[in-house]
């Protein structure tokens, strides 16, 4: 590619870190990589009254915990990126002023009581809503009235129809938006001085000269609208990518007010999920690795990803589909990876009773039948509470029968023959009991699983056995034949 790629990720910090905002900036991160670019964070905060620090650190959170780290935007040694809209208000007013000059741009009077009923009467009618284009005309003496009259002006970009705004999009391919469907002339500057985000982002993507645009579908409406003032300005426009919006498996856009935190990546986090895990799920949901993988990191995605591969079709968000993927990955992660992400789930028991090496097999032992890292508490608790309680369920299901009684017996005198530390010889050792006793499958295992983790299901049995140790398998196994 001779064009030298400039991409950006520009959320708002308004909410915390949307599912669909992690995508568009992971293929925002992709597009750079591949093409040996830059890719840049700024926040999109104009809206005053919604913006908060709180969001603005979630944002940069999360993308870094995703791994989405930017090569411009964050201040060094400082937790936020210091490309903001409020720090440019100057600029874009200038920039306003030089379109009023043109003449393609004008001050407003309308105040937003006239422009309530304007929206009202066209309601009335069935008719779509749009500003009528009022203020394009006024006299010198109407502009003196209003003045007098201490209304304060708007700035409002002339969008002349008929005119069909057309471009080439990288996803959805040919793209042609009529004039007549954008609302009629548009604030680019509100009244109390705050550029409007449809001409704020263009002047930033002019400033930060970026070479394109990757951002959900959304904004196709939108894309039309900039590139008019792109042309008013006389800029060359970025290219543009929009891809498919995200929906639940029942065809609803994913939103805070349907789904609640279920859209947040932090809700992710908090659970447990891998990052790794998120950002493969992410990546497939809307693009197809050319070998047709599923799974695949960040690196070898970065190497092949393209935006003609990516899909013109919705993408559907599916929990369970994630949760296959974040189990592939706590199964293949390096086992001391998954051991130091477990610690913030384990606060409930003392851990420094353990070495390092006792937790990894704890943890190695279990890790097959987690879906996220919230579930590692409960799978680990009958290693690491000393006193285990038995349901009275499994006592009087399990536990209370003769063959049970002769398993835990027959175990008990030959824990000295045990090959502790082999789990694999703990098990055999099992078997061979059990042939003896002329036990097998649940007669066999289920007494013992329940002595020993007060579960019947869980890890290998002969891990259990070797990780507990001979002090703890006799005292549960005695425990559990007194009672």
């Amino acid at each position: 590619m001779s064009t030298v790629v400039r991409v950006r990720i520009a959320p708002s910090p308004t909410g915390n870190l949307h599912v669909g905002t992690a995508r568009t900036a992971l293929y925002n991160y992709l597009y750079a990589k591949r093409y040996g670019g830059t890719y840049i964070l700024r926040l999109e905060d104009t809206d005053e009254e919604r913006s908060n620090e709180n969001y603005t650190r979630d944002i940069v959170e999360g993308l870094t915990w995703l791994g989405l780290t930017w090569d411009e935007g964050l201040e060094v040694g400082g937790p936020y990126p210091p490309y903001r809209q409020t720090e440019k208000i100057d600029h874009y007013s200038t920039m306003a002023n030089q379109l009023i000059a043109k003449g393609k741009a004008y001050l407003c009077y309308a105040t937003q009581e006239e422009l309530a009923t304007l929206k009202e009467e066209q309601k009335a009618a069935n008719s779509a809503p749009r500003y009528d284009n009022r203020g394009r005309e006024l006299s010198e003496v109407q502009r003196k009235h209003y003045q007098e009259a201490g209304r304060i002006p708007s700035v409002r970009f002339l969008v002349d129809e008929p005119q069909v705004v057309s471009w080439h999009d990288h996803v959805k391919g040919e793209i042609a938006i009529d004039t007549s469907d954008l609302g009629g002339d548009m604030v680019i500057v509100k009244s109390n001085g705050v550029a409007i985000y449809n001409f704020a982002v263009v002047i930033d993507d002019v400033d930060m000269k970026m070479s394109h645009v990757i951002r959900g579908e959304d904004h196709i409406h939108n894309t039309a609208k900039q590139l008019l003032i792109y042309e008013a300005l006389e800029h060359k426009a970025p290219e543009f990518g929009h891809a498919p919006l995200i929906f639940d498996l029942e065809r609803q856009k994913l939103s805070k007010r349907k789904h609640g935190e279920a859209v947040h990546i932090d809700h992710y986090r908090v659970l447990g999920y891998m990052p790794e895990a998120i950002v493969n799920y992410l990546g497939q949901m809307s693009w197809t690795h050319p070998e047709g993988k599923e799974i695949y990191d960040l690196e070898e995605a970065a190497a092949l990803f393209d935006l003609d591969k990516v899909s013109k079709s919705p993408a559907v968000f599916d929990l369970a589909r994630l949760n296959w993927f974040n189990s592939q990955y706590l199964r293949n992660l390096p086992l001391e990876t998954i051991v130091e992400r477990a610690q913030p789930y384990l606060t409930a028991y003392d851990t420094s009773l353990y070495s390092k090496a006792e937790l990894s097999q704890m943890v190695a032992s279990v890790r097959e039948g987690l879906t996220t890292l919230a579930e590692i508490g409960p799978a680990l608790s009958f290693y690491l509470t000393a006193e285990l309680a038995v349901s009275d369920e499994l006592k009087s299901s399990v536990l209370n029968s003769d063959n049970a009684r002769k398993v835990l017996s027959s175990l008990s005198s030959t824990l000295a023959s045990l090959p502790w530390g082999d789990h694999q010889g703990c098990k055999k050792a099992v078997d061979a009991l059990g042939k003896e006793l002329t036990l097998k499958g649940k007669d066999l295992y289920w007494p013992l699983r329940a002595a020993l983790s007060g579960k019947t299901q869980g890890p290998d049995l002969g891990a259990i056995i070797s990780i507990l140790g001979a002090e703890r398998v006799k005292s549960r196994l005695e425990s559990a034949l007194n009672h």
